[in-house]
């Protein structure tokens, strides 16, 4: 129990106690008494001086009993912290990777289109068809834990040249025809009285179709005189004109 009691005595009021003591135990040793302290004697002062002894001795050992429990308490509270601090987790750092990825696109082809003089005109048709061509980007791809976050371009590879479609336009000029002939046709009942087994028309100047004559009427033969042979088809004379 007085351990207990001594126990719950701080240092500082431990020292007062036993300074307190020795002052009395040094002024009865030295006035050889303190009758108000019912002290009468020098042995008074040497009890005094021997409680003092006691004091010292029993608060010592009440100090070192305590300071233990507090060490460890200190040490406890201050582990606590330490152990929590070392529990929080460390943060994992996130891996970036590279990529080199191949994207093939398609290159679309051109047109053209040229004169063609030995076309006529108008004509256009196609004389190289057009044909698409490829190339090959090669990206350098970018990722962090996993996921892309951005591309750039690393080369550019062209693997087929596209092929211009080339169109033919004619620029030829079609001539007219010379014009045919006329061959005089005379309505029926208008063929001159002189030819028989042909219809010999009627008009200034008549000559065999497809002979020297400039008509300007012609007549298909062969024909018989059966009359005057006015526009001299028969130019033998043996009675048949344009034979």
């Amino acid at each position: 129990m007085l351990g207990g009691v001594l126990a719950r005595i701080t240092p500082a009021l431990w020292l007062l106690v036993i300074l307190a003591v020795l002052g009395l135990a040094v002024y009865v040793f030295i006035r050889g008494g303190a009758p108000r302290l019912s002290l009468r004697s020098r042995a008074s002062g040497l009890l005094a001086l021997g409680a003092a002894a006691l004091l010292l001795i029993g608060g010592g050992a009440a100090n070192g009993a305590t300071r233990p429990a507090m060490l460890t308490a200190d040490v406890t509270s201050s582990a606590t912290p330490r152990s929590f601090a070392a529990a929080a987790p460390t943060p994992t750092p996130v891996p970036t990777t590279y990529e080199m990825v191949d994207v093939v696109t398609v290159i679309p082809f051109e047109r053209s289109t040229v004169d063609d003089p030995e076309r006529d005109l108008g004509v256009m048709e196609v004389v190289t068809a057009g044909v698409e061509g490829s190339k090959v980007t090669t990206y350098r791809v970018t990722k962090i834990d996993g996921k892309e976050i951005g591309r750039t371009v690393a080369k550019e590879t062209v693997t087929l040249p596209p092929v211009t479609e080339v169109t033919a336009h004619g620029t030829r000029e079609q001539q007219a025809a010379p014009p045919a002939p006329l061959v005089a046709q005379e309505p029926a009942g208008q063929c001159d009285p002189n030819y028989a087994d042909a219809c010999v028309p009627i008009a200034s100047d008549v000559d065999c179709a497809g002979g020297s004559g400039n008509g300007p009427a012609y007549v298909q033969g062969p024909v018989r005189v059966v009359g005057t042979d006015i526009y001299r088809l028969d130019s033998n004379g043996d009675g048949i004109g344009c034979e």
